[in-house]
């Protein structure tokens, strides 16, 4: 069930707001709704909706099983900036 929340913010920031939404392909409220969510103690970790953008590139990437994220990270940023 969906209720109403009506907020009060500057002018400014609800136009940012806006333009992110927009940019984002998502509506206000549901930035907000994704807000709150993220920040509510109350939701267990397992509840969060993945989207299906996520879900669709889940499992994409087969590594081996000995591979080293952190050696390869460290290795990528030393190479990175060495120049």
């Amino acid at each position: 069930m969906n209720s109403k929340l009506t907020l009060k913010m500057s002018d400014k920031v609800i136009k940012r707001a806006k333009r992110y939404a927009k940019k984002n392909k998502q509506s206000l409220s549901a930035l907000v709704e994704n807000y709150f969510s993220i920040i509510s103690k109350e939701e267990d970790v397992h509840d969060i909706e993945i989207s299906p953008n996520v879900l669709e590139l889940s499992g994409i990437i087969k590594l081996p099983e000995d591979f080293d994220i952190k050696r390869e990270y460290r290795k990528h940023l030393e190479e990175k900036y060495s120049r």
